[in-house]
C-alpha cells in the first residue's frame, strides 16, 4: 500500500475591518415642525429592535428547492460497511481520467471485498486492497486484478486550468492560495498567476493514494481525510471527490499502528462489504441526494451565519476555505438499505 506523507495544515483568519471615529456632532439650530417629526420618527426607529441574524439551522429548513441541486448518481459512490455506508460524490471536472477509472473499477466489483487498511489520527483512513504492489516492501503480482475497462495507469491530475472554472469565491484570506472557494460543490484553491485550480485537502476530501511517482495512482487506492485539513498535500495527489454523508463511519475507527496508521495485523482490517455506483444500483435502492448550490444568496447568508455564529462565540471571522456545502436527502427514507 502507499503511504501519503504527513502534513500540517495552516489557516489564517481574515482581519477585523477597523473604524475610524466619528467627527463630533455641530451644534443644531431648534428644528423646523417637519424636521422634528423626521427626528421622532428616526427615533423611534432606532429603538425598533433590530431583526436578530438567522441560524444556520433556519437557513437551511427555509432554504427554497431553487437552491439544491441533484447528485448525478453516475458520480456517487456507495461504499457499504458493516457499520454503515459512506457516499462519496466523485469530482469529473478535476479529475476525469480517475473518476472514469474509479466508475469501471466500481462497475467490474473490484472494490468489493477489500479492506480499510489504515487509519491514522488527525490525517486519513485510507482504503484498498492489501496485496496490491508495493514499492516499499516489494510485494508484487499478488493483488486483485483490475476488471475490464479499468486502467493501470493514469496521468496525474493535480490541477486544471482555472480560466472557466466557475468558482464561487470567498472574501477570506488563507495561507495556501490567492484565491479559495468553491466549485460544483467542492472546496477548490486557485492562482491566477500560474493559471491552476485545484480542489482542496479538507474534512472529508477523498483522494487518490499514489506512490513515489506523481503517475501512480489508478483511484483502486483512496483515502478520506478524517482530521483537520493537509492543505501541504494540495497540488501532490489526485482528489477525486468528497465525502458527503456517512463520515462517522471513517472518522471513528480504532486507529492503526506506528507505521502512519496502517493496521499491524490482517484482523484489525475492517472489510468493505461493497462498492457501487448510484447509477448501477436498482432504482428503489438509489440514493437521492442533495447538495446546497455555492451559486445563491442561501449559501453566502450560510456562510456568513458560520463566520459570526454570536452567543459565546468570537465574531472574528474565521477562514472559510474549508467550508463544504451541506447535503441532504430528496426522498424518505435515506439512505436507502442495499
Amino acid at each position: 500500500m502507499k503511504a501519503l506523507p504527513l502534513m500540517a495544515a495552516l489557516a489564517l483568519c481574515a482581519p477585523l475591518p477597523s473604524h475610524a471615529a466619528e467627527p463630533a456632532a455641530k451644534a443644531a439650530k431648534p428644528a423646523a415642525a417637519s424636521t422634528a417629526t423626521s427626528t421622532a420618527a428616526s427615533t423611534a426607529a432606532a429603538k425598533k429592535p433590530a431583526q436578530p441574524p438567522r441560524s444556520s439551522a433556519d437557513i437551511l429548513a427555509t432554504a427554497p428547492a431553487s437552491v439544491w441541486r441533484d447528485v448525478d448518481p453516475d458520480n456517487l459512490l456507495v461504499m457499504a460497511l458493516p457499520q454503515g455506508q459512506v457516499f462519496i460524490e466523485l469530482a469529473p471536472r478535476f479529475a476525469p481520467a480517475h473518476v472514469d477509472n474509479i466508475r469501471a473499477l466500481a462497475r467490474g466489483g473490484y472494490y468489493d471485498g477489500l479492506a480499510i487498511v489504515r487509519v491514522q489520527d488527525n490525517f486519513v483512513t485510507q482504503w484498498g486492497d492489501p496485496n496490491a504492489d508495493d514499492e516499499d516492501t516489494g510485494l508484487k503480482g499478488k493483488g486483485k486484478p483490475f476488471p475490464a475497462g479499468a486502467k493501470s495507469h493514469l496521468p496525474a491530475e493535480f490541477s486544471i486550468p482555472l480560466k472557466g472554472v466557475p468558482m464561487t469565491l470567498l472574501p477570506d484570506v488563507e495561507g495556501w492560495a490567492p484565491r479559495a472557494g468553491q466549485v460544483d460543490g467542492f472546496p477548490a484553491a486557485a492562482d491566477p498567476k500560474t493559471g491552476q485550480a485545484w480542489l482542496a485537502h479538507c474534512y472529508g476530501t477523498v483522494g487518490a493514494g499514489r506512490g513515489n511517482a506523481k503517475d501512480s495512482s489508478t483511484g483502486a487506492e483512496l483515502y478520506a481525510v478524517i482530521g483537520h485539513a493537509p492543505r501541504g498535500l494540495d497540488l501532490n495527489i489526485t482528489v477525486v471527490g468528497r465525502v458527503l454523508k456517512g463520515m462517522e463511519f471513517l472518522s471513528a475507527l480504532p486507529r492503526g499502528g506506528a507505521a502512519m496508521g496502517f493496521y499491524d495485523k490482517p484482523e484489525q482490517r475492517l472489510g468493505i462489504e461493497r462498492v457501487s455506483l448510484a447509477s448501477a444500483l436498482p432504482a428503489e435502492q438509489r440514493p437521492a441526494l442533495q447538495v446546497l448550490r455555492t451559486d445563491t444568496p442561501t449559501w453566502t447568508e450560510l456562510l456568513n451565519a458560520r463566520r459570526n455564529r454570536g452567543g459565546w462565540s468570537s465574531t472574528v471571522p474565521a477562514t472559510r476555505t474549508c467550508a463544504a456545502p451541506p447535503c441532504r436527502c430528496a426522498s424518505s427514507p435515506c439512505p436507502r438499505p442495499m
